[in-house]
Order: structure tokens, then sequence, then C-alpha cells
């Protein structure tokens, strides 16, 4: 049974007003993947939904990425099909849309993961045009929380980022991803700006297999929210063994979430999945997770937050 199903980031989202826009962002997202399912490709739903996804700037992902502590974009995505097969970049600017440049890594290179410069050289080399992935509302968010940083008094670190998280849930409002059953193969992918204020060089689950992005025979999962609870935890790869050991896609999303909440609280982690029967499943421990899913029999996607 095909099915797809997309994230939007999980987090808090103060300002309501924007609920209607992140909720037609999501169901577009899912619509694309759908048509390039019902045309018989899971790598192909999974890229073009986590595109759409990219190229709206109301999302952490690509264009509207968040800034590091230095005013730059830095890059996260990961794409694994169920055969194993997988393509990350880790910490890639000037590029459009890092799930295809991840996917490029998996049919192009002996390689699982290129990170920074290498990874855009990379890009370069297979014709991805230079692109400026930085928009107003983003430079000017980084302006203002840098400022507040600053005006607390000394060097920012991550330990001072986190207690600006729990002031501001929303940032945490990051990453999307995708994951797709196209009635043999089972693809996952995510993408991501990062944390907004992270230290540059930061690296967070997304492009980890096994941590915020996995497929196996199993299942498929991606995962957002805060990098190092899912890398803590290899969380994508966990919801997959749940499914492994006889849970479906929605009990295996919500025993990860269990596990996340268990070891580092709440408000910090969000995780959707497909499983090889064709369920779909989701959960958070956070207000708010954008998400949307299709399947054979449904006649419209299904869009929630």
């Amino acid at each position: 049974m095909k099915a797809i199903i997309v994230h939007g980031g999980a987090g808090t989202i103060r300002n309501e007003e924007r609920i209607p826009k992140i909720l037609e962002g999501v169901r577009e997202a899912v619509l694309a993947g759908w048509k390039e399912l019902k045309r018989g490709s899971a790598l192909d739903a999974v890229e073009e939904a986590v595109k759409v996804l990219e190229d709206n700037p109301i999302f952490n992902a690509g264009t509207g990425s968040v800034l590091t502590l230095d005013g730059k974009v830095e890059m996260d995505a990961a794409i694994m099909s169920s055969n194993l097969e997988a393509g990350a970049v880790a910490g890639v600017w000037g590029v459009k849309n890092p799930i295809s440049v991840a996917r490029k890594v998996m049919e192009k290179t002996d390689h699982v993961l290129l990170v920074g410069e290498g990874a855009v050289k990379f890009a370069r080399l297979v014709g991805f045009e230079e692109y400026d992935p930085i928009t107003e509302e983003r430079l000017e968010q980084w302006k203002k929380l840098k400022e507040k940083l600053l005006n607390e008094g000394s060097i920012p670190h991550w330990k001072r980022i986190s207690e600006l998280i729990r002031e501001y849930p929303e940032l945490l409002r990051s990453t999307v991803g995708a994951v797709a059953f196209d009635g043999e193969e089972i693809v996952a992918g995510t993408s991501t700006g990062g944390v907004f204020l992270k230290m540059f060089g930061r690296v967070g689950d997304t492009p980890i297999i096994g941590s915020g992005t996995y497929a196996n025979e199993f299942a498929g999962a991606s995962c957002t929210g805060l990098g190092e609870v899912a890398m803590k935890l290899a969380l994508a790869k966990t919801a997959t063994d749940f499914v492994k050991s006889g849970m479906n896609a929605q009990k295996a999303s919500e025993a990860a979430i269990e596990l996340a909440t268990r070891y580092f609280g709440n408000d910090n982690m969000g995780i959707i999945m497909v499983d090889i029967n064709g369920n779909i499943g989701f959960a958070r421990n956070t207000k708010h997770m954008s998400v949307a899913y299709l399947k054979e029999g449904m006649e419209k996607p299904i869009a929630d937050i």
C-alpha cells in the first residue's frame, strides 16, 4: 500500500497566524510527493516533497534556513532507502536544495556523508548552481537574538543557547522531512538549517544515518527537534527497531518519543514514520509539529499541527 507523510518541524508556534501557511506548506509538499509516488518511486516522492518544503521560506530548510552564531547558513540533509543506500551532506551552503545534493552523494559516490567545503565542491561538480538561501526575515531574527545573547554578558555557548531555546521554544521549529512507501521500497529524507545561533561547524542529527534519518526493510523514519537528543538515542534507527519487534508505525513513533522524553524531558522531539505495511505514524513531545499524509484509499491529504 503506497503511503507518504511529511513534517515541517517540531516546536512551539507562538504566532498562530502562521499556522494556516504552515499547514498549506506541508499539504503542498505531500501532494507533490504523492504525484511522484503514483508514478512508482518512493525515492522521487521523498525528494520532491522535501524540495517543496526547502523552497518554502516559512520552514527552516533550504530557503529560509536559520543562521549560525556568526551569521551564515550551514544546512544538513540526508536521504536513505530500505535497500540501505544512503547519501547525506552536512554544513553545506550556497545551494538551493540540500536534499537533492544528498541524493547525488548516494547515487554518484561511494560515500555516505560529505561535509562543508567538500560538499559544496561536489554540488558544483554535479551541476548545482550558486544560491543564497538567507531571507530577510531570518537575518532580522538573527540580529535580534544575537543582540539579546551578547547583552547578557560573556560569549554565548550551547548552555546559554539551550536556555534561549527554552525561553523561545519556537526556535525548535526546525527541520523538514518525508517518508514514503511505494509498495516495494521505503525511503526517508530529512533537511534542516539547524538550530538558530548554533555554533559554526555544528552538525545535528539530520545527516547522521540512524539518528535523524533512517530506512530499512521494516520502516523509515525522519526526526525533528533538538538534534543532540536524536543523536544520543540513535532515534530514527531505534524507531525502526520498534517496528522490527512487532509494533506498527504509529506505536513505534510513540515509543520513540516516550524514550526521548524519559531521558531528556519534554519539548525537544518529533518523528514521522511509514512501515512496510504502509502504516503511517507520527508523534511529538512538543506543542506543535506540522504533518501531512496521504495513502491509498484516501481522497485527499490530511494535514495537522
